[in-house]
């Protein structure tokens, strides 16, 4: 291997493991107004080099470590041991969420010269864990090849576009160690959500300098596969927005809406086809409006309805708000249990098409076959009705098909058939993609398939099969 070569692999450990698994928990808390006295006492007790320093509430509000104590006892001797912790604390202190990659821990700490990092929930906020520079490195040495730097703190589309540059580099890196398809999905999805957060966030710091306030919180969501945390390398925008104002729009959200769009576009995520965008008046409501939006939906099923349903269920917060998109997921979850809605939704996976013909041969176009509309779009829209049956709020489409299993709705035989199918359609779109771009080809969901091996094609064709044995299961679950 060359020197160039072994420096541009990819240590695939951040990009494998979220910060729910490797944080320390309970995170060792403390008050802001405590003495740096009481603080050190209480880090002897513990163990410890830093308290994450929390309000009332339990959200982070700074860090205080035995460095920062230390100074202060140089700078104004004994004295400073009388000094309130909130005097000496790192403040404000980055965060993340559970579920975030470590990969965005590390650029995070290394973009704010900090070691420490809070995980804290996203709709409240309050402290979950902590991790640090060196538990992550004694884990794993730090070899990955990064992004560049925070998402969180770039100002431009074209930084953001730099970043959505590299995902074919990220995923092929990620191929090359072993990485399956669903995981790479999971990190270009990430990395998709955080880009179009970004967006969001820019959009209302461009109309705060022009003196437009926001009229009300809101909130900016992402459906579709990028909610689903299933994006491949050929994403367009599927977005919405939900605020509180009490008017159910307003032209300050149209504008952000607007604005976030098209920076998406510049930053190499082009506006949707479909017009699945929050710049569009149907994708921005407060509350109330969502609610008469989907019960619309729901009492008059008719295709632009079922389309509409099938990219909202999989909605994921990125930016603003969080606690918006909670109370919109707990609205909108038991509207969707309506038996002619599902039944409705449940019909569309048939109308989809399928990738083998009658004959068992592959439906090609160009010599390729769609494995997209034949392939993944069953399993998805499948998970999808069968979580809108139950209720469930996950959207991730082997936690749909999962919750269905423990539910005793679907046998556990067919849910590990389905999964090996969603997994292996994955890989091999991903690889097309990555194909096609190497040889100067937009990506899609079309396969070559006559350049797959005789095992491989048999493989495929027994995956296509069992897609096309859903519809079968869904009328069981469903009923007459």
């Amino acid at each position: 291997m060359t020197a160039e070569a072994a420096l541009s692999r990819i240590d695939p450990f951040p990009y494998q493991h979220r910060l729910s698994e490797v944080m320390t928990w309970p995170v060792e808390c403390i008050e802001p107004d405590v003495t740096l006295a009481a603080a050190a006492a209480e880090m002897r007790r513990l163990n410890v080099s830093s308290l994450l320093a929390v309000d009332p509430g339990g959200r982070p509000v700074g860090l205080i470590t035995e460095r920062d104590i230390l100074n202060a006892i140089v700078e104004a001797g004994a004295a400073a041991l009388d000094l309130k912790v909130g005097t000496r604390m790192s403040s404000p202190v980055v965060s993340l969420p559970p579920d975030a990659f470590v990969f965005s821990a590390l650029a995070r700490m290394a973009q704010s010269g900090s070691r420490h990092l809070p995980v804290v929930d996203p709709v409240d906020g309050q402290a979950l864990g902590i991790v640090t520079a060196g538990a992550l490195l004694r884990l794993r040495a730090q070899r990955a090849l990064a992004l560049d730097g925070d998402i969180d703190t770039l100002s431009t589309a074209e930084d953001l576009g730099k970043v959505q540059a590299r995902l074919p580099q990220i995923a092929t890196g990620l191929q090359k160690e072993g990485i399956g398809a669903r995981q790479i999905a999971a990190v270009i999805s990430a990395v998709l959500r955080d880009i179009s957060g970004r967006a969001a966030e820019l959009a209302a710091e461009s109309l705060e300098r022009e003196g437009k306030k926001a009229p009300a919180r809101w909130c900016y969501l992402l459906l579709g596969s990028g909610g689903r945390g299933e994006s491949l390398l050929a994403a367009d925008q599927d977005n919405a927005l939900i605020h509180d104002g009490a008017e159910d729009d307003d032209p300050w959200f149209a504008e952000l809406g607007k604005r976030a769009s098209e920076t998406l576009d510049k930053a190499g995520i082009p506006f949707c086809r479909g017009q699945v965008m929050a710049m569009n008046r149907n994708l921005r409501h407060n509350l109330k409006g969502w609610r008469e939006e989907v019960a619309f939906w729901i009492q008059n099923p008719v295709p632009e309805a079922l389309l509409n349903a099938d990219i909202f269920y999989d909605f994921q917060p990125v930016a603003g708000d969080f606690a918006l998109a909670a109370a919109l997921r707990d609205a909108v979850t038991g509207l969707g249990q309506d038996p002619g809605f599902v039944r409705a939704l449940s019909g569309t996976s048939a109308r989809r098409g399928r990738a083998l013909n009658i004959f068992g041969r592959f439906r090609e176009q160009d010599g390729r076959a769609d494995l997209k509309r034949g392939g993944l779009l069953p399993i998805v829209s499948g998970g999808r009705v069968l979580a809108l049956r139950l209720g469930v709020k996950v959207t991730a489409t082997p936690d749909r098909w999962r919750a269905a299993v423990e539910a005793g709705m679907v046998r556990q035989e067919d849910f590990a058939r389905i999964d090996d199918a969603h997994e292996m359609i994955l890989e091999l779109i991903l690889s097309q993609q990555i194909a096609d771009l190497k040889g100067g080809r937009a990506p899609g969901s079309a396969v070559e398939v006559r350049r797959l091996l005789g095992l491989s094609r048999e493989r495929l064709k027994q995956a296509l099969r069992i897609v096309g044995e859903i519809d079968l299961i869904l009328n069981h679950v469903l009923g007459p």
